[in-house]
């Protein structure tokens, strides 16, 4: 995309004007562009598709090797942050080989703003809620598919394609990684694309009547000019906060989800008590394929994530237990017992960003090793748990 090629619209609302310019996030011209608007226009704010978690990532990148990894597991954070890792990988590559960083324009616009003392006014929807509205409107098992598939695509490739660098020209790094699920799925491209332009454009219109801004730059992927000035141009009626608190309303949580391990639980000491019932012989021999089955794929886990012999004994110990009790994880315990076997040093959290950008180094750096022992021992005890419950099934009724 050539300087000249940056789409632009200008749009009225009342005594404002609002400049909307189209940008590729992944191309100089366009934060060239963005730079020459505002050091030769007289705007009094600047707007940024950026959220404030976003905002945050983008101009102090190495904010995730200053987080508190016992809290994150103890939290339960660790999905988020293994997502965020993913898509720092996938920025982190696109810089070392094209030498672009997505997001230069947004930077851009943030530096001048400040130089000028200018308001910079955060516009997108927080990615947070954005995910989770998207989850939403997902079954799980979709949901599981989609998660599955956008880490092995941000993780597997060390190189990153033509396609996606296209694909990255019109809109941003989030937009690009479901880009491939999202076509033809109104699922996807509704709180991905459509809800945020409707939010950008009640954002824009809450701080312009809240502030009075006269002029206004705003930054917006290419992809979303279009949406977002004909929400604008829309007849003023809804008041922008009331559709603010309605686009950033979380889905309700549904229950019978939360139930299903509890029943799971019901059901293995049930089975314990009947194959007592049964002989003592067959009680022990119920519980002892639990533990062996339910520990075994658990240890194979953290095995494979490379977590220290005895994280692997501990997880072997602790899936049995933990697979009965659904408020604690196996991963919880395994990634607490690595972090105290092997604790990351200040440089492991330094590298952190560009470790993370290979396979090998999510294996190689002591902190997202401890993430992929989280992640691996649980989803073994999560399939121990099902695996042994069928063999107990087999054992009691066969």
């Amino acid at each position: 995309m050539h300087a000249s090629e940056e789409p632009r619209i200008d749009v009225r609302l009342g005594n404002s004007e609002l400049t909307l310019l189209g940008t590729a996030h992944v191309s100089r011209a366009s934060a060239d562009k963005v730079r020459g608007l505002l050091q030769g226009g007289d705007y009094d704010a600047v707007a940024v598709e950026l959220c404030p978690s976003r905002h945050q990532a983008l101009m102090d990148p190495d904010a995730l090797a200053r987080m508190d990894l016992f809290s994150v597991i103890r939290q339960g954070r660790v999905y988020m942050v293994v997502a965020s890792l993913a898509l720092a990988a996938y920025q982190q590559r696109l810089a070392d080989q094209f030498g672009i960083e997505p997001g230069a324009e947004q930077r851009a616009a943030i530096l001048v703003a400040r130089e000028r003392r200018l308001p910079v006014l955060l516009v997108d929807r927080e990615i947070g809620v954005t995910l989770k509205r998207t989850a939403g409107n997902l079954s799980w098992w979709k949901r599981f598919g989609l998660f599955s598939g956008l880490l092995a695509t941000l993780l597997s490739r060390e190189e990153v394609t033509e396609e996606e660098i296209e694909r990255l020209k019109e809109g941003d790094v989030l937009e690009t990684t479901f880009a491939e699920f999202a076509e033809d799925r109104r699922d996807l491209y509704v709180p991905l694309i459509d809800e945020r332009d409707r939010y950008m454009a009640a954002r824009l219109r809450e701080e312009i009547a809240s502030k009075r801004h006269e002029k206004v730059l705003a930054v917006l992927g290419a992809g979303h000019i279009e949406g977002v000035a004909g929400h604008l141009r829309e007849v003023p009626g809804r008041d922008p906060r009331a559709e603010l608190a309605e686009l950033d309303r979380l889905p309700s949580p549904q229950r019978w989800p939360k139930l299903i391990p509890w029943l799971v639980v019901v059901l293995v000491l049930g089975g314990f008590g009947y194959g007592f019932y049964q002989s003592p012989g067959l009680g022990l021999r119920v519980v002892l394929d639990w533990v062996l089955i339910n520990g075994s794929l658990s240890a194979l886990g953290a095995a494979v994530a490379a977590g220290h012999p005895l994280t692997v004994v501990t997880a072997f110990l602790a899936a049995p237990l933990t697979s009965l009790n659904p408020t604690i994880g196996a991963g919880m315990v395994t990634g607490a017992a690595e972090l105290y076997l092997r604790r990351p040093s200040i440089g492991d959290f330094g590298r952190l960003r560009r470790d993370t950008a290979t396979l090998k180094g999510w294996w190689r750096n002591r902190v997202s090793r401890t993430l992929l022992v989280f992640l691996f021992s649980t989803l073994g005890s999560a399939i121990g748990t099902y695996v042994a419950g069928f063999r107990i099934f087999e054992r009691l009724f066969a």
